[in-house]
């Protein structure tokens, strides 16, 4: 996928600018692979967040503690960590249908295998074999629309992508949360598991090739590297902001310190044969850069809010996990519904207007959530978090799409892959910051104080998003385009 080319109807090669120029619309071959891409990805993110709300009756069926339980959800957030930073080698070694078909086959052998798991072991593998699919579908989404999105239409199509990242995530808890109430625990995994069957079935069926292979060679000790050095980080920052500071994941956050260090000096070496495994010149792009930056500030106050919110809700309002999914749904709707429509306005206006509008929204939204108290009103959280999760809207399409748009065809794969990383890992220390600053405070002052400390440290963060938003320009689309 890492050459300047398209495939048309019958497989043969057509010059991507010449296909773009000849005309600004998209033929129905490329509406039908994006498409499939979508419902695939939005599936596969779905069954991310369904977990969380599962993992209480998880350890009264499978008779396991609380530490024990957690690794469902860390084992998923560490293999995708591990396995994002290789997508741009396999995206650029496989064909669009061979990596759709390996993401997804990956995805719903782990789906079946959580359905039938016996014990907690073999569902801690079932994730695994799942995260490794579903580290994959986003990077191949992202790669895939670059290649065959008109410049002039990219920001629309990413607007739904909007709709995969953001919808699928607000509805986990809630689908887990109505599932548990009727059903057993596996039922999670078996409703999905027709779904991503159909979406394999139809890719498999419709989904054409978009691009050419490259002849990347695969790079062992990066690979060897990606594990202690992405995984190390994800697993330091996680452990550090749930359990407190303690030696082992402190020694992980060194470690992943360290490898990261000798991963990037790796990739620098290999860049001068053009044979990085995450290629870093996307960084040469001022654009990109800055996109990335403004990305990873707001995943970090994102996450911390999505982890503090429910904490909030459950620990000071009382209120039951059903009813914490369903307060918090509205936003999640809000964020992918307008994903479209921002999409839209930033092919007509730019980014500047929406990045320092929706980073102005973080701000105050983050505010406002920290002068919560024990007696603020449910409808008021629900109002303030359905405006955040506007502010969000506003950033994230005009970021993703500003961002990759100056990137030349053969950085597409290693973008998106960079993007996606870096997500993980900012969630991960937006994680550990704000709720390592809610414990401490919450053990002196009480969980209000502690909510209110972690929120206002999340307003702070929140304002380089605001410095980064103002640096936002329009970008032309790399030479050929």
């Amino acid at each position: 996928m890492s050459s300047d080319v398209t495939s048309d109807t019958h497989g043969s090669a057509v010059p991507e600018a010449a296909t773009h120029q000849a005309s600004d619309k998209m033929s129905r071959e490329s509406v039908t692979v994006i498409v499939t891409l979508l419902v695939a990805t939005f599936v596969v993110i779905l069954n991310e967040t369904i977990m969380n709300v599962a993992l209480q009756r998880l350890m009264t069926d499978l008779n396991v503690d609380a530490p024990t339980v957690q690794w469902l959800s860390t084992g998923f957030m560490l293999t995708m960590a591990v396995v994002i930073p290789a997508t741009g080698f396999i995206l650029q070694r496989l064909t669009t249908r061979a990596a759709f078909l390996l993401a997804m086959g990956l995805f719903s052998g782990g789906t079946l295998l959580a359905a039938l798991a016996p014990g907690f072991g073999v569902l801690l593998l079932a994730r695994i074999v799942q995260a490794s699919g579903t580290a994959i579908m986003l990077p191949l989404l992202m790669t895939t629309i670059l290649t065959l999105v008109p410049l002039t239409r990219r920001g629309a199509v990413m607007g739904n992508v909007t709709i995969a990242i953001s919808v699928a995530p607000a509805l986990g808890p809630t689908v887990s949360g109505v599932i548990l109430d009727h059903f057993s625990w596996r039922f999670m995994f078996v409703f999905v598991l027709p779904v991503a069957l159909l979406a394999t079935a139809i890719g498999a069926k419709f989904l054409t090739n978009v691009g050419e292979r490259g002849n990347v060679k695969l790079d062992f000790i990066s690979v060897v590297l990606t594990v202690p050095a992405f995984g190390g980080l994800v697993y330091g920052l996680s452990q550090i902001g749930g359990h407190g500071a303690t030696a082992l994941p402190i020694a992980a956050l060194v470690i992943g310190v360290l490898c990261m260090v000798m991963f990037v000096f790796r990739q620098l070496k290999l860049q001068r044969s053009d044979a990085p495994l995450l290629d870093l010149r996307a960084f040469n792009f001022r654009m990109f850069t800055v996109s990335v930056l403004l990305m990873v500030v707001a995943m970090m106050a994102l996450f911390g809010g999505v982890i503090l919110l429910p904490l909030y809700l459950q620990n000071v309002l009382h209120l039951q996990p059903m009813e914490t999914g369903l307060a918090l749904l509205p936003g999640g709707l809000a964020m992918g519904l307008l994903g479209p429509v921002v999409g839209r306005l930033f092919d007509r206006i730019g980014p500047l207007p929406l990045t320092v509008t929706g980073s102005v929204l973080l701000v105050l939204t983050l505010w406002q959530f920290s002068m919560l108290t024990a007696s603020s009103p449910l409808l008021w959280v629900i109002v303030l978090y359905a405006v955040l999760s506007l502010g969000l809207a506003l950033l994230f399409t005009p970021a993703f799409t500003t961002g990759l748009n100056p990137l030349p065809p053969h950085l597409y794969s290693h973008g998106s892959a960079i993007m996606s990383t870096l997500q993980q890992v900012a969630g991960a220390a937006g994680t550990a910051l704000l709720v390592s600053i809610f414990a401490v405070v919450s053990a002196a002052s009480g969980l209000v104080a502690g909510m209110q400390a972690a929120f206002l440290t999340a307003t702070f963060i929140a304002v380089i998003a605001v410095v980064l938003s103002a640096m936002m320009r329009k970008t032309p689309g790399a030479a050929g385009h």
